[in-house]
């Protein structure tokens, strides 16, 4: 990899300006399209961080998170994404709602125990058409149960810090916003549409599956989806090899493509077109996981999408 890693660089430096001139200067213009300049500027912002997460653009990792310091967006402390995420990648209990804290499933006897109309609700975000519109909230809902349980757990010092700091560096934001002529309202729109638009990545991320590698997809798409969400879409590629930039990812899989998708068991898209032409009204799956029960041994990790060195697979 490279020392400096420029692209991340420019992306960075072009999401921070969009933000800004949706904010100053779109903002008198029109409202609704400085809404979308802005949430799109958010939406980048987050996949950013993740790139942060896992060691880019520079090596010392200090510098790195102090790109990604403002809290664009207002709904995740970045050192609790850091803590989750990772956490994530352990990629034997992909999917397990009790310790895959990216999982969109629940048990089968916490489902069962909902009321009809939480059903109802859940079902419906497991459309795309759903998972933008509640999809935010849904998540939000969940993220804040468990950060609440979290706090009062052994690890709550280092969550109430991560909210402190958190805290802070919204102020600073909260501030630069009030200066602007785009109304918080509409900031705060903003802020709930970048977060559909990285429900549109997280939609199909990962399936239950018996296999551990059959549980996370590539979407082959190219567009602007693909730059917004810095090439995640390649995402069994990402997990085998998370320590890859983003702009790597498309020629690392097209070099090997049939390892990969072996190795997943064939989940796989062409493009955002057909997930939205096949799920956009239609549910992807059953909320409640269909492999997963309660006290359940997660399956061993000779079966997972291990960290394969490149000069194995090209």
């Amino acid at each position: 990899m490279r020392a400096v890693e420029w692209p991340t660089i420019l992306v960075l430096g072009l999401t921070y300006l969009a933000w800004v001139v949706g904010l100053f200067w779109i903002s008198n213009v029109s409202t609704l399209l400085a809404i979308f300049i802005v949430a799109w500027a958010i939406a980048q912002y987050s996949s950013l961080q993740h790139e942060v997460i896992h060691g880019h653009p520079f090596k010392i990792q200090w510098l790195n998170e102090a790109l990604v310091a403002p809290a664009l967006n207002p709904t995740v402390p970045y050192a609790r994404f850091r803590e989750t995420h990772l956490a994530h990648h352990k990629d034997a209990r992909l999917t397990d709602p009790f310790d895959d804290p990216e999982s969109n499933y629940l048990d089968q006897a916490d489902w069962l125990a909902l009321p009809n109309v939480v059903q109802r609700i859940l079902n419906f975000n497991n459309t795309l058409m759903g998972r933008l519109l509640l999809g935010p909230m849904i998540g939000m809902v969940f993220f804040l149960l468990a950060e609440l349980r979290a706090a009062r757990g052994p690890e709550g010092r280092r969550v109430l810090k991560a909210w402190g700091w958190h805290g802070l560096s919204l102020g600073f934001v909260l501030i630069i916003v009030g200066q602007a002529p785009m109304p918080l309202w509409s900031y705060l729109a903003s802020c709930y549409l970048a977060l559909s638009l990285l429900k549109i990545r997280t939609f199909l991320e990962h399936q239950a599956h018996e296999s551990a590698r059959g549980r996370t997809v590539v979407i082959a798409d190219r567009g602007p989806l693909a730059l917004l969400f810095l090439n995640n879409n390649y995402h069994v590629v990402h997990h085998m090899h998370p320590n890859v930039p983003w702009y790597l990812l498309p020629g690392v899989f097209r070099a090997n493509a049939k390892h990969y998708l072996r190795v997943n068991h064939g989940y796989y898209f062409e493009n955002y077109r057909e997930v939205v032409s096949r799920y956009f009204w239609t549910a992807k799956d059953d909320v409640a996981h269909p492999l997963w029960r309660r006290g359940m041994q997660p399956e061993t990790t000779s079966d997972t999408p291990a960290r394969e060195p490149l000069h194995e697979l090209t």
